[in-house]
Formats: C-alpha cells, sequence, structure tokens
C-alpha cells in the first residue's frame, strides 16, 4: 500500500511540474509571439460543421500600435474600468456584481479584460468550478509576465467579436470595411457594445439596446478623456464622475 502511495505521489508531483513548466513556457512565448489559435476559434469551427454551415474563421493579427485608441479605450469602458488598477481580479467589481444580483433578473458578471485574455487563449468555454480555477491560475500568470499593453493587444486580437469573427482587424473590416486603426470612438464603442454577446448581436446593425450600450460608452470615453494611458494608473472610477456631474 505504501508503495502505491508512493507512485501516485510521485506522478501527482510530476505532473504537477510539467504543468507548471508547459504553462509557464506557453505564456512566456506568448509574451512576444501572435496566438495562431485559441480553443474557442476551434469549438466554433467544429459547431458550425456539425449544424451543416459554411465554416467561417476571420482573424487578421495585428500589433497593439496599428488598433485604433479608440477601441481600446471602449473596451476598457465597457469590460473593465479598472483594467489599469488590478492585478487580474477585480474584487471591487465582483461584491458590485454580487449585490446588483442578487435585485436583479438580468445578471451582471464581473470578469476582467485579463480574466477574458486567460480563458480566450488558454481554456475552454465552461462554468464549472474546475475551469474557473484554471482560469484564475492563467490571469495571474500573464499578469506576472505580461504588461497591460500585451495583454490588451492579445486580447483584441483573440476575442470574438462576431460570428466567425475575431479580433479587431477582422471585426473592422467585416462590420466597417476599414482597419482597425482607422476606428472612430463611435464605430470602436460600436463593437465594444456586441462583446458580451457578439453572436446574438451585429456592430454594423445595432439594436436599439446596442446603440443604448454605444452611447453609454461613449460618454464613459469621454469621462476618460478620449485616451487610455497606460503609464497612469486612474485615481478613481470614471463612473464616479459621472455622478459628480
Amino acid at each position: 500500500m505504501g508503495e502505491v502511495l508512493r507512485k501516485i505521489w510521485r506522478f501527482t508531483w510530476k505532473t504537477a511540474m510539467w504543468f507548471f513548466i508547459v504553462t509557464g513556457g506557453l505564456t512566456i512565448l506568448f509574451r512576444f509571439v501572435p496566438v495562431p489559435v485559441t480553443p474557442l476559434m476551434l469549438i466554433r469551427c467544429a459547431e458550425q460543421k456539425v449544424d451543416g454551415k459554411e465554416m467561417k474563421l476571420k482573424k487578421d493579427w495585428v500589433p497593439l500600435e496599428k488598433i485604433s485608441g479608440n477601441l481600446q479605450l471602449a473596451v476598457v469602458c465597457s469590460e473593465d474600468q479598472n483594467f489599469l488598477k488590478h492585478n487580474g481580479i477585480d474584487f471591487e467589481a465582483i461584491d458590485k456584481a454580487m449585490e446588483y444580483n442578487e435585485t436583479h433578473k438580468r445578471t451582471h458578471g464581473a470578469s476582467t479584460i485579463s480574466q477574458q485574455t486567460a480563458k480566450n487563449v488558454f481554456l475552454w468555454p465552461g462554468r464549472s468550478w474546475i475551469r474557473k480555477g484554471f482560469e484564475v491560475y492563467f490571469t495571474f500568470l500573464i499578469e506576472a509576465l505580461w504588461n497591460k499593453q500585451r495583454i490588451m493587444e492579445v486580447y483584441l486580437n483573440v476575442i470574438e467579436m462576431g460570428n466567425g469573427v475575431y479580433g479587431a482587424q477582422a471585426a473592422s473590416r467585416e462590420f466597417y470595411g476599414k482597419d482597425a486603426s482607422r476606428l472612430s470612438n463611435a464605430e470602436a464603442a460600436g463593437i465594444a457594445a456586441v462583446l458580451p454577446n457578439p453572436r446574438k448581436f451585429n456592430a454594423a446593425k445595432p439594436s436599439a439596446y446596442i446603440n443604448g450600450r454605444k452611447s453609454w460608452i461613449i460618454r464613459q470615453m469621454g469621462y476618460w478623456g478620449g485616451v487610455l494611458n497606460y503609464e497612469d494608473k486612474p485615481a478613481s472610477d470614471p463612473v464616479k464622475k459621472r455622478k459628480k456631474k
């Protein structure tokens, strides 16, 4: 019995060691190299094939400097206004979401841009506690090994922005017929507005709900001064500034 336990322990220890080596190595690699494909992209292609639909996978990696600052700011205003301040997990946003969800039917999430990036690059879709645990691990890993600019660059190149459309460049061409570097603040807000459900909503054909989200995002961009400065962390939440006006 003792020998069996020792073998189990050695197997577990070696598995954990190789897991940390492989995941750490991939994270370091993706700090410098474009992410070629994500699990979600492959899953969506498989779903399309099973449903008898034509496989659609539009993606075109571009460096952050070729992605409009309007879009960078728009996704922060829409998805994670504490992006420059937190270390991957926004505990303040989690508390607010829990309070909101207790009294509203339509629930709010609190996933940060860092969490969404980690989930998209390394993991599969799902809501299990096991997957959530891996998400937290990879979130802290990329926060430790990447800077905020790299997290934003990867996020804006791999995130699902439409049906079969991934990343800022592909979305800009699909919806507006232009490069991501030329997006106006309204167009950037349109893309950011559909991110919670990009397969249901269309940035080029916004519903009344999406137009409402666009207007809110544009206002938030104005409170930020229209610029996302990675060197300066906001002293306060821009949403709070709105209440003072």
